[in-house]
């Protein structure tokens, strides 16, 4: 598989997997199982409190591999990330829940969440209003919407189904003209992936060069390639307190002593 086709591979399954999904459990079945069992922790919120103080918002993802780098942790256990991750400053968790690609699962969301008070985001290729009612099902607290990889038909459907549903949402942009599509939507959480998404290479410029475009109000994370203190400090001098950190951490030795190296300790 090249660098190039990773997207287009990994919705093409998606679309597969949600069809059998469907086959399984109707919208309507799935809709009907969702009570007032799982309270929303209030994603967008606990962010939107750690930005206005300037202080760091750190998202912390629990991610078993990646399709660019494979296998990144061999020792991977959800609850204890999860714990170590909010003993140590995290704001919020992230949690892979593909499967095929990253192999995550939503087995791993549920188990994270219940493991600590932290709001969670299921973090997979959300295409359809389906994977919405079943992430609410599971508990997530918001869901993630890539901006390449929907139609802006699609994003509007999407992100206002997830209103609905009470459900945050984090739009992924990597580029000016997603971020415009993403500006259209009622959304307060924006993400910008200093990641290509077609040929998987990092420029932390993506962030500082696409925030300057972004309205006062706007909640912005930064994601993908932040591996230092002073890529942490120079975000923030420029006014970014959102992080979205998954590699640095889950390849550390301890990625709740890296998120406290990477946040909170100086010298």
């Amino acid at each position: 598989m090249t660098r190039s086709t990773i997207l287009e591979d990994i919705l093409a399954h998606k679309r597969s997997e949600i069809s059998l999904a469907k086959s399984a459990v109707s919208l309507a079945e799935l809709e009907s199982r969702i009570g007032g069992d799982t309270a929303s922790r209030g994603f967008a919120d606990a962010i939107r409190q750690r930005i206005s103080q300037r202080q760091p918002a750190v998202i912390a993802e629990i991610k078993k591999a990646s399709p660019s780098r494979g296998l990144i942790r061999t020792d991977f256990d959800p609850v204890d990330h999860a714990r170590d991750y909010a003993a140590n400053g995290a704001t919020c968790l992230s949690i892979l829940t593909d499967q095929k690609f990253f192999q995550g699962c939503n087995d791993y969301l549920q188990q994270a969440r219940a493991a600590c008070q932290l709001p969670v985001i299921r973090k997979d290729f959300m295409i359809d209003a389906y994977q919405i009612a079943e992430s609410k099902a599971l508990g997530a607290d918001c869901i993630l919407l890539i901006v390449a990889a929907l139609q802006q038909s699609q994003l509007l459907e999407l992100s206002t189904y997830a209103g609905e549903l009470s459900i945050d949402v984090l739009v992924e942009v990597h580029n000016r003209q997603e971020l415009d599509r993403a500006l259209e939507l009622d959304t307060g959480l924006l993400g910008i992936n200093n990641r290509n998404l077609h040929t998987f290479e990092t420029d932390l410029h993506t962030t500082l060069d696409l925030a300057q475009q972004v309205p006062a109000g706007k909640l912005i994370i930064t994601e993908s390639g932040i591996k230092t203190a002073e890529d942490v400090a120079s975000m923030m001098s420029h006014g970014i307190y959102g992080f979205l950190i998954g590699e640095s951490f889950m390849r550390a030795a301890e990625p709740g002593a890296k998120l406290q190296q990477l946040f909170y300790k100086s010298g």
